[in-house]
């Protein structure tokens, strides 16, 4: 279990040319919590290359939805998001983010919407001798903030400000997407939605072992599933085909900004 809040989440080792990973692989028996944290921070700076697909479904007051993404990323600066939900049997049902370490082009297919930005700057300064829980992690590739891709393959932002904040320990193995993975529980962590600040509130994580990605989350309010979100498909260092980072808008897009 955690004994004090890991504060780590920024602390990223470095060569004389390029971020590395702190913890190469796991020791074959099941890691601390601390260590655990330490080898996800450094997940995405084990591949080149990256395919996956994970599946959200979530339970509302208006039933069960179901919204699939699939991810592709390329160090540095580029990936992809591709979002639809299989039960909208609508045209053009699909959400598209692109960004190449510059630039982020977003459309919708559903109401033929877009938009071209320049990514949102991070906070200026935070590489100072602040505290560890006053800075933040900076990607080697930016996703789209606050959606699962981000989560899963950045995980220490959450690990430092959500899982640290609660009850948390290692409760065993389990395999997702044919992959060994290590399952992290956490009870009542405070920094949350108001919705689910309440101490019935679970939260319980895959990782996968080799990566150090999140493979998994399952939250529950009272025993109730109320989010449950898998991968199906992992890849690292996978070839990408030529083209994938690139996209014209359609005609008769309407240009937000």
């Amino acid at each position: 279990m955690t004994s004090r809040p890991w504060d780590r989440a920024a602390l990223v080792p470095a060569s004389a040319d390029r971020r590395v990973p702190e913890v190469v692989a796991l020791r074959a028996n099941l890691p601390t919590v601390a260590e655990l944290f330490e080898f996800m921070r450094d997940a995405e700076l084990r591949f080149q290359t990256l395919r996956m697909r994970l599946e959200e479904v979530s339970f509302t007051a208006h039933g069960e939805t179901v919204v699939s993404m699939d991810v592709a990323i390329q160090h540095p600066g580029h990936a992809r998001v591709t979002t639809t939900e299989p039960g909208r049997m609508t045209a053009g049902n699909f959400e598209i983010w692109i960004g190449d370490g510059e630039t982020v082009r977003t459309y919708s297919g559903t109401h033929r919407l877009g938009t071209s930005r320049p990514v949102r700057n991070r906070p200026r300064g935070l590489d100072r001798q602040f505290p560890g829980t006053a800075r933040v992690y900076e990607p080697v590739t930016p996703l789209p903030l606050e959606t699962l891709p981000e989560l899963f393959v950045h995980p220490a932002g959450y690990c430092q400000n959500v899982l640290s904040t609660g009850r948390t320990w290692i409760s065993g193995t389990d395999l997702v997407a044919g992959r060994e993975a290590i399952v992290v529980e956490c009870d009542h962590p405070r920094t949350v939605e108001h919705e689910v600040d309440r101490p019935d509130f679970h939260i319980q994580l895959a990782v996968d072992r080799v990566e150090g990605i999140i493979t998994r989350l399952i939250e529950t309010i009272g025993g109730e599933v109320t989010r449950a979100a898998m991968v199906t498909s992992l890849e690292p260092d996978a070839p990408l085909a030529a083209g994938t980072f690139d996209f014209e808008f359609p005609d008769g897009t309407t240009m937000l900004f």
